[in-house]
């Protein structure tokens, strides 16, 4: 009998089973790793895969920036996220109270951006997208390369509440900034970001948020 349950388990190892990690108190998960529900977007350019949002195409070039957004508004929140971008073309982010261009594949509002420009990073950074067209705050590149995982995933992480925006890159805070335009919008959609132009492929993954007082 030994003999044969030795075979048996040569025959039929024991496989671990991946685990997805243990909600936080408080937050709720804006994705549920097996499809997009809740999301909006072109589903040409977004696809889930292995329990993440992936957009993008790892060998097309991509005509224009596009977005895949949430189908609810958030005003005051903490979210947080796994993102990974891969590929020649460097350009990705994640907005935040951020609203659609009507007849438009833009958006506008804030960015928590990704990738590199001018051979540094920009992972970490603020910027407005369709909106000032601008970086509103910038962190040093050398310590963002001393945190950063190339080709590999990064906690990202916003905190909104009221006139303040922080942003914090695998526990390394990037941005603490203040807007200080009453006109600026303070509540909008959640939208992930591939850029146009050379191939590239954005992930995202264990997408939860917080609701604020």
């Amino acid at each position: 009998m030994r003999r044969l349950f030795a075979c048996f388990l040569l025959v039929f190892p024991i496989v671990a089973v991946a685990q997805s990690p243990a909600p936080e108190a408080g937050f709720t998960p804006l994705f549920d790793g097996k499809s997009l529900q809740g999301w909006e977007g072109d589903a040409n350019w977004f696809r889930v895969d292995d329990g993440a949002i992936v957009a993008g195409s790892a060998s097309e070039t991509i005509p224009n920036n596009f977005f895949l957004a949430t189908t609810e508004q958030y005003e005051d929140f903490e979210l947080r996220l796994d993102a990974k971008l891969v590929g020649a073309g460097q350009n990705a982010g994640v907005q935040f109270r951020t609203q659609r261009i009507p007849n438009h594949h833009e958006v506008s509002g804030y960015q928590a951006d990704m990738g590199t420009a001018g051979g540094k990073p920009i992972w970490g950074s603020l910027y407005d997208e369709s909106r000032r067209n601008k970086m509103l705050a910038v962190p040093d590149p050398a310590a963002v390369e001393e945190v950063l995982e190339s080709d590999d995933w990064n906690r990202i992480r916003v905190r909104c509440q009221r006139t303040r925006i922080q942003i914090w890159l695998n526990d390394l805070q990037t941005v603490d900034y203040t807007e200080t335009d009453p006109k600026i919008e303070r509540t909008g959609i959640i939208a992930l970001q591939i850029h146009g132009g050379k191939p590239a492929l954005a992930s995202y993954r264990n997408i939860r948020i917080q609701r604020l007082k």
